[in-house]
């Protein structure tokens, strides 16, 4: 049986570099953002009384801490210590998502029933809307730089920041239905959608899926396992996608 040579896999040295730098300065753009978003956020609701604009703002402040453990990881030059850094940072981004997810539920809960109504906010309004402009190009460019690099903690950050834009999707919605038809209930069911999916995106990080880390035999046997092997995925891995 004919064995195939290795071939190169992953990219280069100076690529790596190339995107760790990338990754860098979109984790500092998303911790930028946040903190902006943050301020805004809790300043407007605490002004208008709004539990839903104060709880966008709580979930600005816990998208730092998940972006900010990235940052520590690549803030290390060297690729094996970013390596060894990378179960840590998983585990506080999972944290992350749990933490949201128990915030984002425990307030739609209320606003259910209630105690948690948004009232009206033209500030809010705007936040809402600038996160669902710019978060889902700060994501997609994380989630592109972090598979090709095979980081699965940028990976799962980028899910974060996902999150993020489903999460202003719903407060502008909540917020405009609210202020147009009175519809108090609109905001606080999708809510719970997100919530559910954010435990989903907690879990996967904390088992370290979403990236490629299966080991790659050096010598392939059969030349059709090569395409499939070649960037060592494995069944649930996103990676190479």
């Amino acid at each position: 049986m004919l064995l195939m040579t290795a071939i190169s896999l992953g990219p280069s040295p100076v690529r790596r570099e190339v995107l760790a730098q990338r990754i860098r300065l979109l984790v500092a753009a998303t911790i930028t953002y946040n903190v902006i978003e943050a301020v805004v956020a809790i300043t407007a609701g605490t002004i208008a009384s709004s539990t839903a604009l104060v709880g966008f703002g709580l979930d600005s402040v816990i998208e730092v801490s998940s972006a900010a453990a990235v940052a520590w990881q690549f803030s290390a030059r060297e690729h094996a210590v970013r390596e060894a850094r990378e179960k840590t940072t998983l585990r506080i981004i999972a944290i992350s998502f749990f933490v949201l997810a128990a915030y984002v539920a425990v307030d739609a809960i209320r606003a259910l029933v209630g105690t948690g109504e948004a009232d009206r906010s033209v500030p809010g309004i705007v936040i809402a809307a600038l996160s669902l402009a710019i978060m889902p190009f700060l994501s997609a460019a994380q989630r592109k730089a972090g598979r090709e690099l095979g980081s699965a903690s940028a990976v799962a950050d980028s899910k974060q920041t996902l999150l993020c834009t489903y999460l202003s999707a719903v407060l502008l919605v909540g917020l405009v239905l609210n202020a147009t038809l009175g519809w108090t209930w609109a905001d606080p069911v999708a809510a719970l959608v997100i919530a559910a999916i954010a435990v989903k995106e907690g879990r996967d990080a904390w088992q370290g899926k979403g990236c490629c880390t299966a080991p790659v035999p050096e010598v392939l046997a059969q030349p059709a396992q090569q395409e499939s092997e070649s960037c060592g995925c494995r069944p649930g891995c996103d990676c190479c996608a």
